[in-house]
Parts: C-alpha cells; sequence; structure tokens
C-alpha cells in the first residue's frame, strides 16, 4: 500500500500498493546510523524490500512531483500504520517519509483537480509512485479510472482547528536539522570495485566515503559522494550526480 522539492526537508515506511511511470522529483533514503527524530514510532527508520527509510522531521516546504496511486476495499476497515482503521471513503493518503497527521494539497496535473488529503499511512512501495490516496480522494482528483496519475503534492501543515472561519487554517510545528547528508550512487557486493569508484570520484565532488550494510544476508558496499551541511545543498550535489549519469542516486544522512 501504501520522494522531494526545494526548502529545508530532512529524510526518508510499511505496508503495500496499487499501480507506474515518471520518476518523483527527489530521492531520500536513511543510513545505517540510527535517526535522531526516532522519538515516536511512526518516526522510526523503517525497512521495505530491502530499502530504509526514515520519516523527515518536518514537511515545511515539502513539494514533490510523481505518480499517485489509490487503495481501497482490500483494505478497508485495516489498520493503518499511525495506528487509525484505514477508511477508504475518508481523505487520508500513505506516504512513504512525511510526518502523520501533516495535511496535503495534490493536484492532477493531467486535469487540474486538487483536493486535500491527511497522511495516516505508508507506502506506495511502487518505483515512482510518491503517494497512495484513499479512494475518495482519488475520485475527486479523477485516478480511480486511469489508476494512477501524475501529482504534485504540497505540504499544507497540521490543520489548527482553534482558528474560527470557514477556511481551514495550517500550521508548521517546530523542525530541526539532522545532517550532514551524502549522495549514495551505488552498491556493490564486490569490495574493491566500490573503493575503486569511490577514488575514481573523490576529486569530482570532495568527499566520498564507503559504506558497509547487509541486505537479505548479502554484504553490499554503498558508494556515497559529497558532504552537504543543509538538504538544499544536497539536493544540487544530487542534481549534479544524475547530471553525471548515475540516475539511480538519493540522498541519504550521514
Amino acid at each position: 500500500m501504501k520522494y522531494i522539492r526545494y526548502h529545508s526537508l530532512f529524510i526518508m515506511i510499511l505496508l503495500l500498493v496499487a499501480c507506474s511511470t515518471p520518476t518523483p522529483t527527489y530521492k531520500v533514503r536513511v543510513s545505517d546510523a540510527p535517526s535522531q527524530i526516532e522519538k515516536q514510532p511512526t518516526q522510526r527508520s523503517y525497512e521495505v524490500n530491502g530499502e530504509r527509510y526514515q520519516p523527515i522531521a518536518s514537511a515545511a516546504g515539502y513539494t514533490e512531483k510523481g505518480i499517485a496511486s489509490w487503495y481501497g476495499k482490500k483494505f478497508h476497515g485495516r489498520k493503518t500504520s499511525n495506528g487509525e482503521t484505514y477508511d477508504m471513503y475518508a481523505m487520508t493518503a500513505a506516504h512513504k517519509i512525511l510526518p502523520m497527521n501533516v495535511h496535503l494539497k495534490v493536484t492532477n496535473l493531467d486535469n487540474g483537480r486538487s483536493t486535500v488529503v491527511r497522511i495516516n499511512d505508508r507506502g506506495p512501495f511502487v518505483r515512482s509512485r510518491i503517494i497512495d490516496l484513499s479512494y475518495s480522494a482519488a475520485k475527486e482528483l479523477g485516478v480511480v479510472g486511469p489508476g494512477t496519475a501524475p501529482v504534485r503534492i504540497e505540504a499544507l501543515g497540521y490543520r489548527d482547528d482553534t482558528q474560527a472561519g470557514a477556511a481551514p487554517h495550517y500550521k508548521q510545528l517546530a523542525s530541526y536539522d539532522i545532517g550532514p547528508f551524502m549522495v549514495q550512487i551505488g552498491a556493490f557486493t564486490v569490495k574493491e570495485n566500490a573503493y575503486r569508484l569511490a577514488e575514481k570520484l573523490q576529486g569530482r565532488y570532495g568527499s566520498t566515503s564507503v559504506a558497509e550494510g547487509w541486505v537479505n544476508g548479502q554484504r553490499f558496499y554503498r558508494v556515497r559522494v559529497g558532504l552537504y551541511d543543509s538538504m538544499a545543498l544536497a539536493i544540487n550535489g544530487l542534481q549534479q550526480t544524475e547530471t553525471d549519469g548515475y540516475q539511480r542516486s538519493f540522498i541519504v544522512a550521514r
């Protein structure tokens, strides 16, 4: 079931999905180091299909483009990642890393329709999909029929019910940085190949390292480049690696 545009984001959760194509704007995953924000259960890093994700500390300024899918009857009545019962008729959605209960404006880029949803679940874990909508949200956006659609999501914040007035009000909670960040450009099972590439790229990106890790009993040597104090700088570094031909690069917390 149930990735990152400019501003100060922070870093990259468990179920399933529904249906394919354009890639998300940014890719952010977490390193193997323990996170400073793992206080609440829904903020802890988690692993799905060999990939580890870390929920970000704040959604302030978060925007993203990619493919939306939706989920319905099969999951209706089941528990969501934040402990609620999934209601396919509520205006909710699943996202891999955004904080629980943050509200998003979702716009279907094919037809221009927009709606607001609240994150209460994790997913989707299909490459290129960035959000899994409830049935009602998908219906409002015209996604139910085709199954998927290109969308832009914009974080609004948390709904503030203390504000009087007809129009909903949203607020941002305090955020904090958990850098530094690096860009991972590849993972190798042969140690020598990883170190050879890291040495080759030292001059290009100024800093390189090889991090060892295990996935399903297999040791991997992960080549990472750059050392960035902010997410904005890390995003610039990610764009550079993609321009250099490393299309499967992503940002990690050091």
